[in-house]
């Protein structure tokens, strides 16, 4: 048999039910402006860092930093109020850690903002590791935040498998070579996910059902190598 698989989640769309929430604070940090991102542009970009989000809409360095300031006053006194647990995330993931699964949350938060919401919603003490945009060099879609919570872990790629609401989840998990689940609940369409993963969730008993047969798929492998 094998060693339990890795289950390498991301945190805002997936996790927990916050895309109505980062985009009010979006449309909070763009207020009374003449260029600002539509929901559709910023849903594009959700997954990938906050400040390379504000850029495009921004009107050089300096205002990045205003935009970026701006929506995290608003992210910091709104938190506990908008920030709340899909149905069946915290069951899903207390199964998961209960059935020896190693857990990381990989996210485009800084990790201040990360452990907030993990706090908040009573799971940080689950997950063996955390990854946000400020932890490694790269952030997603690049696959360094992957293998950073792989060795943490202590698990391989083939180990693994990455659980998101984005494209950017996704690409990050294949690049890293884990399997890959889309979910559709949170952010992204299935059009837009369908590409890069393995299989889609529509449900949290799906995402059970994921890990159940990437599981079954190492121990028919017969072992642990990666």
């Amino acid at each position: 048999m094998a060693r339990p698989v890795a289950v390498l989640f991301d945190l805002d769309g997936t996790l927990v039910d916050t895309v109505p929430f980062i985009l009010a604070g979006v449309r909070h940090a763009f207020e009374g402006r003449s260029l600002a991102p539509t929901d559709a542009d910023w849903i594009a970009g959700i997954g990938t860092p906050l400040r390379d989000q504000l850029a495009p809409f921004a009107r050089g360095p300096d205002d990045v930093q205003l935009l970026y300031e701006r929506y995290r006053a608003f992210w910091i006194a709104e938190h506990d109020r908008r920030t709340a647990l899909f149905p069946g995330a915290g069951e899903l993931v207390r199964e998961l850690a209960a059935r020896g699964h190693p857990l990381a949350v990989i996210t485009a938060k800084v990790e201040a903002g990360a452990e907030r919401t993990l706090r908040h919603v009573g799971l940080r003490a689950l997950f063996g590791a955390v990854v946000a945009a400020d932890t490694v060099a790269r952030a997603k879609p690049d696959p360094m935040p992957v293998h950073h919570a792989l060795a943490q872990l202590r698990r391989s790629p083939a180990e693994a498998l990455m659980v998101g609401d984005s494209p950017h989840d996704l690409a990050a998990g294949r690049g890293a070579g884990t399997a890959t689940a889309g979910v559709l609940w949170g952010a992204a369409s299935r059009e837009a996910l369908a590409p890069l993963a393995d299989r889609l969730l529509a449900d949290m008993a799906e995402a059970l059902q994921a890990v159940e047969a990437l599981q079954a798929r190492r121990d028919l492998a017969g072992g642990d190598a990666g």
